[in-house]
């Protein structure tokens, strides 16, 4: 299979329980204002862009300023992260599939990291990409979280690097627990060609001083997405949007910001 063939990613399941990924929603799981998804076509292909990628098990954290502690459901003991810990029977279910002298290097489901109310999670999955394309893996886009943690975002190589897909996050919230749950995204992970973000591509930027140095065609541009569109009472909703849409369709390159 050639490269143009081949898919741009691949996740491999290691955790049992491991929900699939699921390629993200236009509407973020129906939290966007009907409006919102109706019309604004910049925060729906944002929304879509990616795939959601889920805990592995339900489980529950409490901080208490200085250690973590969890349990992998509601009827669970509490226990203390020190450093970590595996997912609930994976260790068995690891040494039974992995050859020798891999079976005492089990993943860690949960790691305390060693700055305060931080916290790495694995999704109990691998990924591997295409050749020259990464993964960002951030916050589900304009998908509220439940509360109680940030996450830090990350670009990983994965076409080099075979490792547990996992997110870091940081505790916003002590002495009370803060839910994970297996049905509900944790991440988002978009895939990047490797040189859109590298030196060559960000390097590229010009900005004009002030709006004296607008040429004729700039304010041309300006009119017929500001201007005229804001007097035209004829005008339809989601004029950007349909057009958008009928540019996608036509093979050119869509772009779109959240």
């Amino acid at each position: 299979m050639s490269q143009t063939d081949s898919p741009v990613i691949r996740f491999f399941r290691m955790i049992d329980s491991a929900r699939p990924p699921q390629r993200a929603d236009r509407s973020a799981a129906g939290t966007l204002p009907t409006r919102a998804f109706r019309y604004c076509e910049a925060v729906t292909s944002a929304s879509a862009f990616g795939w959601w990628v889920f805990p592995p098990v339900d489980f529950q954290v409490v901080w208490d300023g200085e250690s973590i502690f969890w349990a992998a459901n509601d009827k669970a003991e509490w226990e203390v992260l020190a450093p970590s810990a595996d997912a609930p029977g994976f260790g068995d279910a690891f040494r039974a599939a992995a050859p020798d002298y891999l079976r005492d290097r089990i993943p860690p489901f949960l790691t305390a990291l060693p700055e305060v109310g931080s916290l790495q999670i694995w999704t109990g999955l691998l990924a591997r990409t295409r050749d020259d394309w990464s993964l960002l893996a951030r916050a589900p886009a304009n998908l509220p979280p439940s509360g109680g943690y940030g996450i830090y975002e990350g670009i990983v190589e994965a076409d080099r690097w075979f490792g547990p897909l996992f997110i870091n996050v940081r505790l916003t919230r002590s002495h009370s627990p803060i839910r994970f749950r297996a049905d509900f995204p944790l991440l988002q992970v978009q895939p990047l060609p490797r040189d859109v973000y590298g030196d060559a591509v960000l390097g590229s930027m010009t900005m004009g001083p002030d709006m004296n140095a607008f040429a004729a065609e700039d304010w041309d541009a300006f009119d017929t997405s500001v201007l005229t569109p804001g007097i035209d009472a004829n005008r339809p909703f989601g004029a950007y949007a349909v057009a958008t849409r009928k540019r996608a369709r036509s093979g050119c390159p869509v772009h779109a910001t959240a």
